[in-house]
Parts: C-alpha cells; structure tokens; sequence
C-alpha cells in the first residue's frame, strides 16, 4: 500500500509574489497564432535555370559513378 502524497506546503503558498497563483496553470503563448503575415498565393514554382541546374549536377553523378563502375570490372 502507497503512502498518501502530501499537498503544498502552506508556509511556502503564503510567499507567494506575484505571476501565477499556486495550483493555478500558467496561460500559453500569446504568439501561437495564425497571424504570421499576409498570405500571398504562390505565383510560380521552380524556376528554369536552378532545375536544369540540378538535373546536370544529377547526371555528372550518375556518369562518374557509371564509369567507375565500368572502370573496376575491366
């Protein structure tokens, strides 16, 4: 059988000084709403050159791994 758990000390709740009484919970953040600015539908997507960009860089990889590969069996 547990011990029963021991409520607040009432010394310690007369010491109170200010901000959120004792057994009471603290109100949440203020900040936590939806009002980050004004929405702005997006107009476009990616643009042409970084794509193209990556897709190159993806390719280079893909040949250098494909010839290394060639390169060991040989």
């Amino acid at each position: 059988m547990s011990a029963p758990v021991p409520g607040p000390d009432p010394n310690k709740a007369s010491q109170h000084h200010g901000g959120v009484p004792p057994g009471e919970t603290p109100p949440g953040e203020s900040s936590t709403g939806s009002g980050a600015g004004p929405y702005r539908p997006l107009t476009r997507g990616w643009g042409k050159g970084p794509l193209v960009l990556i897709c190159l860089v993806a390719l280079a990889c893909a040949l250098f791994f494909l010839a290394y590969a060639i390169m060991l069996n040989i």
